[in-house]
């Protein structure tokens, strides 16, 4: 093999390496702290009070994340 090939073998698992770790936290952390906001601030607006808002924040960042820890790893 030249050593192109050998290049682009150890660049291509490298390139698999930092796409695996990007996925992963966007599962772990990224999805689930996004949606969590995004219900907190809508039950905000719809007038829900403080409390309703923050724990339909918390449910839905702790569902997101074990949906994606459940279904989304390999």
């Amino acid at each position: 093999m030249s050593d192109d090939t050998i290049q682009r073998q150890k660049d291509a698992a490298e390139n698999k390496k930092s796409y695996e770790a990007i996925m992963a936290s966007c599962v772990e952390f990224g999805v689930p702290f996004s949606l969590g906001l995004t219900m907190f601030f809508t039950n905000l607006v719809m007038a829900n009070g403080l409390l309703v808002a923050v724990i339909a924040g918390l449910v839905t960042h702790f569902f997101v994340a074990f949906v994606g820890k459940t279904f989304f790893q390999h």
